[in-house]
C-alpha cells in the first residue's frame, strides 16, 4: 500500500527508484553519458537543487561516515544542501560548523562500549557526559549522547538498574543546562555484540523509569530494522521518548536506495506526522559517490 503524499499525490518506491537513478545520472560522470569534466560541477548542480529546509525536517548528517571529507568539506556540503548540522563532532571542531551557521546536532561523550548498565565505568561515564554538556550548553546546543555500553554477563534487568542510577545523577545536571542526554538503541546481531540497549521496548522502559524530559532515545532505524522491524508502528507508538533518529540503509548500512529494504519516504513521513522538532540525522556509509548518495538521502527525506 502506497503513502501518500501531502499534496494528494500517490508517491510509491517506483518513483522513488526512478528519481534515485535520475540523481545518479546527474551525479555520476560515468552514468548516463554524461563526461568526465561535467562530473564535479554536476554533483555541485544536483546538490544545490535539493533543500532540506523545504521540509518538516530537521536533516542533519553524521560526521565518522564521511573520512575523506575534512570537517570544513562536510560542513559546506551540509550547508549547500540545507541541513542544519552535524552529528557526532567533538568540541574541537565546533568553530568550523559554527562558521557555516550549523549546529552539532549530537555532542559526542563516554564510549560505547564501556557505558552506564556497569558501575565500574561509571566514573568514566560521568565525567565525560558533564563535560559534553558543559561544552554544548556554552553553545546553546542541546544533545548529548550516551551508551547503555556492552553488558558483560550482566543481565538486562541488573543493567537497567545500573543505567537508572547513573542517570539519576547526571541527568540533574543537563536539564539544568537545558541540554538532554540522548541513549543510542544499537543492534547487537551485526554491529555491535553485547551492546544491552538493543531493543526498543528495554529503551522506552528505561526512559519511563528515569522520568526526565532531559533523557531520552536515539532510534537508530538502520540498527532496529536488523533488531525488530516494524519501524513505522514503533516510532508512531514510542514517538514521545524518542529525541533524535539516525538513518542507514539496510542490509549493508549503505546509501538510502533501491539496494536495500527500507523505504525512507515513507519512514520520513511518518516521523514528521509524530510532531517530532528534533534532529534526523544521516549516518550511511557512502559505497559510491558521496555528495550523490548524501544528496540522494537528503531529498527522499524532504517531506
Amino acid at each position: 500500500m502506497h503513502e501518500v503524499a501531502p499534496t494528494g499525490s500517490r508517491i510509491g518506491r517506483r518513483t522513488v527508484i526512478a528519481g534515485t537513478a535520475l540523481a545518479a545520472m546527474v551525479l555520476n560522470p560515468k552514468v548516463g553519458g554524461a563526461g568526465e569534466d561535467s562530473g564535479e560541477g554536476g554533483r555541485l548542480a544536483a546538490a544545490a537543487a535539493v533543500n532540506a529546509g523545504q521540509g518538516r525536517l530537521k536533516q542533519s548528517v553524521c560526521r565518522w561516515c564521511f573520512p575523506k571529507w575534512s570537517v570544513e568539506q562536510l560542513a559546506t556540503h551540509a550547508s549547500s544542501l540545507g541541513l542544519v548540522g552535524i552529528d557526532l563532532l567533538d568540541p574541537a571542531d565546533f568553530p568550523v560548523v559554527k562558521e557555516h551557521g550549523l549546529v552539532c546536532t549530537m555532542v559526542n561523550s563516554h564510549p560505547l562500549t564501556d557505558g552506564l548498565c556497569d558501575p565500574k565505568f561509571h566514573e568514566n561515564s560521568l565525567s565525560k557526559l558533564r563535560a559534553a554538556i558543559e561544552a554544548t550548553a556554552a553553545e546553546g546546543w542541546r544533545n548529548v549522547i550516551c551508551f547503555s555500553g556492552n553488558a558483560r554477563g550482566i543481565d538486562p534487568g541488573t543493567g537497567m538498574d545500573h543505567c537508572v542510577e547513573a542517570l539519576r545523577k547526571i541527568v540533574p545536571v543537563a536539564q539544568s543546562n537545558g541540554v538532554t542526554l540522548i541513549m543510542e538503541l544499537l543492534n547487537s546481531k551485526v554491529n555491535h555484540p553485547d551492546y544491552l540497549c538493543d531493543n526498543s521496548k528495554w529503551g522506552v522502559e528505561l526512559v519511563k523509569r528515569v522520568g526526565s524530559e532531559h533523557f531520552k532515545l536515539l532510534y537508530d532505524i538502520y540498527h532496529m530494522q536488523i533488531m525488530e522491524g516494524d519501524v513505522i508502528r514503533t516510532i508512531r507508538e514510542n514517538h514521545a521518548h524518542i529525541g533524535h533518529y539516525h538513518t542507514a540503509g539496510n542490509p549493508g548500512r549503505n546509501e538510502l536506495n533501491d539496494n536495500q529494504e527500507l523505504f525512507y519516504p515513507a519512514i520520513a513521513r511518518a516521523i514528521a506526522d509524530t510532531g517530532f522538532d528534533g534532529y534526523f540525522a544521516h549516518e550511511f556509509i557512502p559505497k559510491g559517490d558521496a555528495l550523490a548518495g548524501l544528496t540522494d538521502a537528503v531529498r527522499q527525506c524532504v517531506v
